[in-house]
């Protein structure tokens, strides 16, 4: 069971692999004629992590040493959270199943994201500095991806849907967008921040950073609709093959918003499941 059990795990890990390498490769070996024995393997690995992304991982536990500097500085409401649901975004691929995503919230209060195709540079939170969240050595830095413009009405969102899946199948590089990735030297778990803004990594693979020092702004690169930080921890360097890890966030207080930041952003009670991490549509302050 133990050699089972171990490759159970690693398929587990590439589960999305499984199905966006095997999916083009039987359309191919189907175009080429291939042998019924070959388009038979390559359906079962394709149903394999079909089957794989519905099965439930043993939950990690939520480890009180796991508790890093906020990405961010000001107040930022929060969108997608593990305080809300586990997994936060809906799915648990690309170590994102604690991932927490943060906008900033302009001073008058209010959030206006445009409609349609805004530009970037035209929202609250772009080109906000991003901070390291552990102690440690950097191990990845990818900054050259564009920001491009946000995705706030139907028809946008829809280009969204459809360019998502185009992303997705050039591996998460292309979903996460521009990210900075920090080993950390507490306990060995890998710090990410995403969709930064293009050109404003301001770290190199290999150097030593201590929580809180610059690494970076936030942009919107990736799959995103607005300009917003991605922020997680996971067990692994490749956001490909990792698991996210719970996290916790100190020196931070999240309050409730006295209005509705966004139509249908109804925040609930003050009282997270994660210590420092806002519930959907809480507000994340933290110290300038």
């Amino acid at each position: 069971m133990g050699v089972l059990g171990s490759l159970l795990r690693g398929a587990y890990r590439l589960r999305s692999t499984l199905i966006m390498v095997g999916v083009p490769a039987f359309v191919v070996a189907s175009l080429l004629d291939a042998p019924g024995w070959l388009l038979g393997v390559i359906a079962l690995v394709v149903a394999i992590g079909v089957l794989l992304g519905f099965v439930r991982p043993v939950e990690p536990p939520d480890d009180p040493s796991r508790t890093v500097e906020p990405p961010v500085r000001g107040r930022w409401v929060a969108l997608n959270s593990p305080s809300t649901k586990v997994p936060s975004h809906g799915v648990r691929d690309y170590g994102q199943a604690y991932a927490v995503d943060l906008a900033l919230v302009p001073d008058g209060g209010k959030l206006d994201w445009g409609t349609g195709f805004a530009r970037p540079e035209d929202v609250a939170g772009f080109g906000e500095v991003v901070h390291a969240m552990v102690s440690g050595e950097v191990v990845r830095v990818s900054d050259w991806r564009r920001d491009h413009r946000c995705r706030t009405s139907k028809p946008a969102l829809v280009y969204m849907f459809l360019e998502g899946l185009i992303r997705s199948y050039g591996g998460p590089g292309w979903v996460i967008g521009n990210h900075v990735v920090i080993r950390s030297d507490a306990d060995g778990a890998f710090a990410l921040v995403a969709h930064l803004r293009r050109g404003s990594a301001c770290v190199r693979v290999g150097q030593a950073v201590r929580a809180g020092e610059r690494i970076g702004e936030c942009g919107n690169s990736g799959n995103t609709t607005v300009p917003h930080v991605h922020a997680q921890l996971m067990d692994r360097a490749s956001a490909a093959t990792a698991q996210g890890l719970p996290l916790r966030l100190r020196g931070v207080t999240v309050e409730r918003p006295d209005r509705e930041l966004l139509p249908g952003l109804t925040p609930g009670t003050v009282g997270t499941r994660y210590p420092g991490v806002p519930a959907d549509g809480e507000l994340l302050v933290s110290a300038q």
